[in-house]
């Protein structure tokens, strides 16, 4: 097994400890096949075979499915990456997020955008980061997990520095700020690339827990940079919107020397169009994807219009407080699929539903009233059901699919049967990617509900009432799907 601990242009045969860049005990590679660059065992008195060099860390044997190898060395390398991963992707939700918690700001720096352009400002990012997943996905078999996470990471630069400048001057054209804020939409694209390249690291029994870890942790980059930006622009006399950017340039930079340093790539992670192409020809994909906007896409939008809602609606509230509904959404999503896997995700995401339509009636009501505390308390409720609704709707992803494909199967000859839960089991990962990708869309369409909402009614209200219909037929589409006594897929107890 090849991983290097020095720079990039070494090449050993061994595990190096990353701290000493002392050798560490090889993995077991009694199964690695010949001139994989892997260290084997030897014949007493025979030349010990060398490994072939290559620049890079790259792992030309990797099986964590075998016990032995798992637990001789594969976890240690696999759980170094996974959290320089979450590191990785913490920063990117955190510069995907910027301009939530900059446009409620723009204002005091003398920036005069109307209600529309600021709701545009935040809602553009999101539109972006959705539509570079799926490429941001098949980079890492491109280049390698480690490869993509330095350029990835260094790519947050361009926003960021972007950001510093154009905040500068209140002469800036709108046209000019949309462009800028667009750019931080590369954060968002780092979810499928850091999601996809940890999947490769893991065993299937493992895959779960360390994929909920990687999404969880961020996610929290949201609420982080939500609660650090309004302490670091005040610092000191009036307020300096650049050192929104700024702060996060050495943080960036760490992520991408640990990424370089200390991640590795994967020599077996390829690239399976033909996975995608059998997402897309199932239903069940597009079922899921459409649930997956409702999730995390109503995760995603929230956060952030939340910030510029409390701004416009209750100015007189000062307290930086907005962080909080990133925060417990983000906390809220492992616990949403600890809770699927005991009683099936698809009642989970119904119940989810059901939640965020209370939050946002009590949202309505506290509009109507003018009181605060209700309109933060129902929309931390909302915050709390989509992050256990992104939970239990992404479990249900591989149980879905693996119930369609044992109904399939009974239908097909035994020595068919083992090749087509195998197709299934394939699609279930081509659809993980395109649910990811479509469901963040929902962070586009949110903002800019609550902007059209604001010109033609001049009221939050009309957007919150679409939004709790919305929800109705989700969980009615759940319901009918995957629930409904009588349907195909209600026995298996999705």
């Amino acid at each position: 097994m090849s991983v290097p601990a020095g720079p990039p242009s070494q090449t050993t045969t061994t595990i190096d400890h990353p701290a000493t860049d002392q050798p560490a005990p090889a993995l077991p590679t009694s199964a690695a096949p010949s001139g994989t660059g892997v260290r084997t065992e030897t014949a007493p008195g025979a030349a010990p075979q060398s490994a072939p060099h290559r620049r890079g860390r790259w792992i030309d044997h990797w099986d964590p499915e075998d016990p032995t190898f798992w637990r001789d060395g594969g976890r240690k390398v696999a759980t170094r990456n996974l959290w320089i991963s979450v590191f990785a992707e913490f920063l990117g939700f955190a510069v995907w997020a910027l301009w939530s918690i900059v446009v409620p700001q723009l204002g005091a720096a003398g920036f005069t955008f109307t209600v529309d352009q600021q709701f545009w400002l935040i809602a553009v990012p999101s539109l972006v980061g959705a539509t570079l997943r799926i490429p941001y996905t098949f980079a890492v078999p491109l280049f390698g997990g480690r490869t993509w996470t330095v350029v990835s990471a260094l790519l947050l630069l361009v926003p960021t520095v972007s950001l510093a400048v154009v905040v500068q001057n209140p002469e800036t054209p709108f046209g000019v700020m949309l462009l800028v804020a667009a750019l931080a939409g590369v954060g968002g694209g780092n979810f499928a690339s850091s999601m996809a390249n940890i999947s490769f690291f893991y065993p299937e029994k493992e895959k779960g827990r360390a994929l909920g870890l990687n999404a969880a942790g961020g996610n929290l980059g949201t609420a982080a940079v939500q609660f650090a930006v309004p302490l670091v622009i005040v610092a000191g006399a009036g307020i300096a919107l650049e050192r929104a950017g700024l702060m996060m340039i050495p943080f960036i930079l760490l992520a991408a020397f640990l990424a370089w340093r200390y991640m590795d790539n994967l020599t077996h992670a390829k690239a399976d169009f033909r996975s995608f192409a059998a997402a897309t020809r199932n239903r069940h994909t597009w079922i899921i994807s459409f649930l997956y906007i409702g999730t995390f896409g109503s995760f995603i939008g929230y956060s952030g219009a939340f910030p510029t809602l409390l701004k416009n609606q209750f100015p007189e509230v000062t307290l930086s407080i907005a962080f909080l509904g990133a925060l417990v959404g983000s906390v809220s999503r492992p616990l949403g699929g600890t809770i699927a896997d005991k009683v099936g995700g698809a009642r989970v995401t119904i119940v989810a539903f059901g939640v965020m339509a209370l939050g946002a009636f009590g949202a309505i009501q506290a509009l109507e009233s003018h009181s605060f505390g209700l309109f933060f308390g129902s929309f931390l409720l909302l915050f709390v059901a989509t992050g256990i609704g992104n939970g239990a709707t992404y479990r249900m992803i591989p149980a879905v699919f693996a119930a369609s494909g044992d109904l399939a199967a009974r239908t097909l000859p035994d020595d068919e049967r083992a090749a087509h839960r195998t197709r299934i089991r394939k699609a279930a990962a081509g659809c993980i990617g395109i649910a990811g990708a479509i469901g963040a869309f929902g962070g586009f369409l949110i903002p800019r509900g609550f902007a059209i909402s604001n010109d033609l009614a001049g009221s939050l209200v009309p957007a919150l009432w679409i939004f709790i219909g919305v929800y109705a037929v989700m969980a009615v589409v759940t319901w009918a799907v995957y629930q409904r006594r009588g349907a195909r897929m209600a026995a298996a107890g999705i």
